[in-house]
């Protein structure tokens, strides 16, 4: 039995031998099943790209948070679950921005890994710094989130657990503070085209990470234990966006293919077969200058640029209405202007009515779509030198967004400065916003403007003249109210804004107040036996179900009502 044994054993290390010289010998006849056009592991540059790519998928329109997001803060209205603050925790728009949030963290987490390994290191702090801005929007919508454990399959990780939101916004400065490290060493491959944000400027990556983070000091400054050394020490260095040129932003092209090329917005008014986002009336008076509570009589000269009525002023609406009544079948239509839309919270007869061709859409600056120039004109067969090209920047930090910050902080005296001296330069470059925008749209509109016209001076002339006369919690209002207004298009921090602040003054359809100047005798605002009610508003937003469904480590669902981030007042 041994003498067999050894036999077989003997055997076996021939066959080894056999084979090992095999696969030595052949070592380079059998790279040819090595695709080198496809290899393996991404490049950096490819990396790069796209999660610039993923990122601006996060709170856009179309298929992910942005009309809920706009619906939440006024600045739009719809006619499903957002309208009555009453998204479920199915919302697919939900989940795609939870999906896409994590699958840009992956990519993210690669090029850190695969940059750290060769020692390339503006790319690691470009991604560490993407990752700080992808983890932070994650916590000011959901609060306690997957982070330290998030993206570590390979580890064996199937279930992440949830970490402590405050716990996470710590890691979130810290990182910062690294990635600023890692770009300033000059280490390793340069980022250029790929770079689609800052085409591989440096000097901008800094001027983001040190805004951004004023950003998040000055959502947590009321919390306890807040880090005044580092508020200090950021705001030594000053070195934050000088200008337009610094936003933080992706750039939307016109293209169909791919689809994401198109700004989201107008994807979802322009392009869409169904109409989906519709503009708040709240919001429209506010502009107009009709609503009693601010800026009354101080009619804001973007609101051309923010909206386009497919109405002439005076034009009757056709499509719904019933010419031999007179009566427009509208939930609202302002008449001096074409404007027509649903408002918050209606329960009206009229809002569910099909009226494609009357309601207003969104105009060239938040979506890349039509100038309002008072002519009208359908845009229900798209057209693309009528309608627009979806030419249009997803905003996600601007330079007019740091100068409100920056405003409010000096008005609340944590900032030395002139609060009204801030807040008109805040001001002017929203308008100059507007401009820069138009101006690479490629419409082929004549459109006006906007940067030191009259009309533009005399408005900022008359809410300056507001603010100087303003108790201080109405100075706060008027700050927060320009910020909301300046940011039409991006929601994500309006959201924030408003659960910190209280501000602006959202419209309230139990209130007894004429909130709305226009009714048009539909039984608005709605009675007693009706429930949209402002205590019902959101605080955070549900887990997804499927998150809590798969994930083993995964959180109780929450009540979002009652849920608060940590910085929310």
């Amino acid at each position: 039995m041994r003498l067999i044994h050894k036999i077989k054993s003997n055997k076996a290390l021939v066959v080894l031998s056999i084979i090992s010289t095999m696969f030595i010998s052949c070592e380079n006849y059998l790279d040819v099943d090595t695709d080198k056009d496809y290899p393996k592991v991404a490049p950096l540059n490819f990396l790069l790209t796209s999660t610039q790519v993923s990122i601006s998928s996060i709170g856009a329109y179309d298929v992910n948070m942005g009309r809920i997001l706009s619906t939440y803060t006024h600045q739009f209205t719809s006619r499903e679950d957002e309208d009555q603050y009453g998204v479920k925790v199915d919302d697919i728009q939900l989940q795609n921005d939870w999906d896409a949030t994590y699958l840009s963290l992956t990519d993210i987490e690669t090029m850190i890994t695969q940059g750290t390994e060769t020692e390339d290191l503006i790319y690691v702090g470009i991604a560490q710094l993407e990752k700080a801005y992808v983890i932070a929007n994650a916590v000011d919508l959901w609060g306690d989130v997957p982070f330290s454990e998030a993206t570590k399959l390979t580890n064996g990780i199937i279930s992440a657990k949830f970490d402590n939101q405050k716990e996470i916004y710590t890691s979130i400065f810290e990182l910062i503070e690294t990635a600023k490290a890692n770009i300033n060493t000059g280490k390793g491959l340069k980022p250029s085209t790929d770079d689609l944000i800052y085409g591989g400027n440096t000097d901008k990556w800094i001027r983001f990470a040190n805004t951004f983070k004023l950003k998040l000091y000055n959502q947590t400054r009321l919390t306890p234990d807040f880090d005044t050394a580092g508020f200090n020490a950021l705001i030594a260095e000053n070195n934050f966006f000088k200008s337009i040129e610094d936003d933080f932003q992706f750039n939307h092209f016109n293209s169909i293919s791919p689809s994401y090329e198109r700004n989201t917005l107008f994807k979802e008014a322009y392009e869409s077969t169904q109409f989906g986002s519709y503009q708040s009336p709240w919001f429209y008076e506010i502009l107009k200058g009709v609503n009693p509570n601010i800026h009354s009589g101080n009619p804001d000269p973007r609101m051309n640029y923010y909206f386009y009525n497919q109405l002439e002023p005076g034009e009757f609406p056709s499509d719904q209405g019933d010419a031999a009544t007179g009566d427009p079948n509208a939930d609202y239509w302002d008449e001096s202007t074409g404007f027509f839309s649903n408002r918050f919270g209606s329960t009206g007869p009229d809002r569910d009515k099909s009226a494609e061709n009357s309601y207003t859409y969104p105009g060239i600056f938040p979506s890349g779509g039509r100038y309002n120039d008072g002519n009208g004109g359908s845009v229900s067969t798209f057209n693309e030198s009528f309608s627009g090209k979806g030419i249009a920047p997803h905003r996600i930090l601007t330079y007019d967004e740091y100068l409100y910050i920056k405003a409010k902080l000096v008005q609340q005296q944590k900032l030395s400065g002139n609060a009204a001296d801030i807040l008109e330069e805040a001001i002017t470059a929203s308008f100059a916003k507007v401009d820069q925008v138009v101006a690479k749209s490629g419409t082929t509109q004549t459109v006006p403007v906007l940067s030191g016209s009259t009309a533009v001076l005399d408005f900022i002339s008359n809410i300056i003249t507001e603010f100087n006369n303003a108790s201080a919690a109405k100075k706060l209002e008027i700050i927060m109210t320009q910020k909301w207004v300046g940011t039409f298009g991006d929601p994500a921090d309006q959201y924030t804004d408003y659960r910190r602040t209280g501000y602006p003054i959202l419209a309230n359809p139990k209130s007894t107040t004429p909130e709305y100047q226009l009714n048009n005798n539909d039984g608005f605002p709605l009675d007693d036996s009706q429930t949209v009610l402002n205590n019902n508003f959101q605080l955070s937003f549900y887990w997804p179900q499927n998150e809590l469904s798969n994930n083993a480590n995964a959180p109780e669902q929450k009540n979002p009502t009652t849920y608060k981030i940590f910085w929310a007042n």
